[in-house]
């Protein structure tokens, strides 16, 4: 049984950034999936591997249409089960983001908040506009308060901005922060792996942290075996398997790969743990964080 704690649905007219340049293309060329990607699509792509539970992650829907999204994913939810938890996106920079979250109390399958906060010297990875914008005072202060929802945020920096990330953190102790990608691994050389270990050790040390095993295509834009073989146990490493949980990032890695070989490649990088580290990162971690 594997619960994929990180996917997206689409219908194409909603997405603005697969109509024009106004997102980095962090991924590279997108033209293989400018498409709807609907929930059938995602059943045939997933179900053969024992998926059988899933966590929808906001897709940058335009921002105004934050609620919008959140409705059409809970229909979704409505006809045909899946998927079995909704992570939206709401503007934590704000003066009070609590209006905007009580509309998504509204949605029985909403678990959390991503607010994309990533930036980076490279513009193609920058989608924040400031670095330290876990720093904001407000966007602090707003994602304090999903402790009085039960949501989690799903913190998506680079290893670069680790202080900051530390410092929301830490001023947010009620809340569960679920780190995006294993925390971005963009530097693939030994210093950027040291660098990026250094910096999630740091926010390991936060109890309140827990990690995505997901998205590890992303700058090497491939499904490389022996980079999740490595990459995977490093993390396991740093946080326990308890916190760690596996995330498909479908159908974003379908640009390189299909889910039988990601499945694959996430297995054989876990092949030898063991069977209750294995079912934390394929199920119980992401259960228990999504209240699946």
């Amino acid at each position: 049984m594997i619960v994929d704690a990180h996917h997206h649905i689409w219908r194409q007219a909603d997405l603005p950034w697969l109509q024009g340049p106004t997102v980095p293309r962090i991924f590279g060329a997108y033209d293989s999936i400018k498409r709807d990607y609907l929930i059938d699509a995602y059943m045939a792509d997933c179900t053969a591997h024992g998926i059988t539970k899933s966590v929808y992650v906001q897709a940058n829907w335009p921002v105004d249409g934050f609620a919008d999204e959140v409705a059409w994913v809970q229909d979704v939810n409505r006809q045909c089960g899946w998927p079995h938890a909704i992570v939206g996106y709401c503007d934590m920079l704000q003066a009070d983001a609590r209006p905007d979250l009580d509309k998504l109390q509204a949605y029985p399958a909403m678990r959390g908040i991503r607010q994309q906060l990533h930036w980076h010297d490279n513009p193609l990875y920058r989608f924040a506009p400031d670095p330290d914008l876990t720093r904001n005072t407000q966007l602090q202060r707003n994602v304090g308060y999903l402790r009085d929802y039960g949501w989690v945020f799903e913190l998506q920096i680079f290893a670069g901005q680790v202080d900051g990330a530390c410092e929301l953190v830490d001023r947010c102790p009620g809340v569960t922060f679920v780190l995006q990608h294993a925390g971005m691994l963009e530097d693939v050389s030994a210093a950027g792996r040291t660098t990026w270990r250094t910096a999630m050790g740091e926010l390991a040390k936060r109890d309140n942290v827990v990690t995505k095993l997901s998205g590890l295509g992303t700058f090497v834009r491939r499904n490389d075996p022996e980079h999740i073989r490595d990459l995977v146990p490093a993390t396991v490493e740093i946080f326990g398997a308890e916190r760690c949980m596996f995330g498909s990032n479908f159908p974003i890695e379908k640009i390189w790969t299909t889910y039988d070989d990601l499945v694959a490649a996430y297995q054989a990088a876990t092949a030898d743990f063991r069977p209750d580290a294995q079912r934390a990162i394929f199920s119980e971690t992401a259960a228990r964080i999504y209240k699946l």
